[in-house]
């Protein structure tokens, strides 16, 4: 209750050290999917580093980085809660869309998709309102990349 008092008078959210920033938020998302099915491979970890340095125009220096930052605040979080309500605060629906086919990206860079993973992207896309259609037309996309089937 404190806090959107104080948004008031701030003049809008604030923010707490907590939080986080966008960029650490997607990337603390994508190691969730990657971490779901309790293995964190070379192929889950490369692409995580090329969807970042790409979407968010970083270096290899600063990917690095912000993967590290995102491994770390993925570890100390006992929910996504804090990393969807940064996604749902700053991006659009487009862009969301575009989180959601990144996410599909890396529970297919093993390979394979586990049921967990799958739930995963079902539950981040719902929390962050992308509706099924979007989802299953970006799995879609990430699949016929592959050159499989979904």
């Amino acid at each position: 209750m404190l806090d959107r008092i104080l948004d008031l008078f701030a003049g809008g959210p604030r923010r707490t050290a907590g939080d986080g920033d966008l960029q650490t938020a997607v990337a603390a998302l994508l190691v969730e999917a990657a971490r779901m099915n309790d293995r964190f491979d070379d192929s889950e970890r490369r692409t995580i580093r090329e969807l970042l340095a790409r979407h968010f125009g970083l270096d290899a220096a600063a990917t690095a980085r912000l993967l590290r930052a995102a491994e770390t605040a993925a570890q100390g979080s006992a929910d996504l809660y804090r990393f969807v309500r940064r996604v749902t605060e700053e991006m659009d629906g487009e862009a969301r869309v575009g989180l959601i086919e990144m996410l599909w990206e890396v529970v297919y860079a093993d390979g394979a998709l586990d049921p967990q993973e799958d739930a995963l992207v079902r539950r981040i896309a719902g929390l962050v309102h992308v509706s099924d259609r979007d989802r299953g037309a970006a799995r879609k996309r990430v699949v016929g990349r592959r050159g499989g089937s979904a």
